[in-house]
């Protein structure tokens, strides 16, 4: 598959960096990974193409001045992080692993303490309503081993 250059799929590839920086994906990165690639509207089977790129057997197609451009804010940002906190809170814990994928996206994204705390007080707000009191508890020490930094 031929990667075409957007600011999605520099998102994912630095992402997805982060995840095989361990030589390992696994079964809850890969569900970060998937929800990922939808919220960035990546066509279906990019996931191995990047894998790829990420270790060397193909060339980016993202240049530094696309890198650098695509740096930052943009609309929509916090609602796609947002998603990839959630599919982090589908299992058991989140991963050391996990945390590491959340951090390099939400710092690619540009996105500011002030917007993390609603996107956190958002997911927080839906896990009540749906009365996921395992999901709050998973969350609520994420934030605490975890915080903003």
């Amino acid at each position: 598959m031929a990667l075409q250059s957007s600011r999605g799929l520099y998102l994912f590839l630095r992402t997805l960096e982060v995840a095989v920086d361990d030589d390992v994906i696994t079964e809850d990165e890969m569900a970060i990974l998937n929800i990922l690639s939808r919220c960035l509207d990546l066509p279906d089977g990019v996931i191995g193409a990047c894998w790829a790129v990420v270790r060397g057997s193909m060339a980016s197609p993202i240049t530094s001045d696309e890198e650098a451009s695509w740096s930052g804010k943009r609309l929509g940002d916090a609602t796609c992080y947002q998603s990839a906190i959630i599919a982090a809170l589908d299992d058991e814990v989140i991963t050391d692993e996990e945390m590491a994928m959340l951090d390099c996206l939400r710092k690619a994204m540009g996105i500011q303490t002030n917007e993390h705390a609603m996107v956190a007080e958002a997911v927080l707000h839906m896990i009540n309503n749906a009365g996921e009191e395992r999901h709050r508890d998973r969350f609520e020490a994420y934030l605490t081993s975890h915080p903003y930094r």
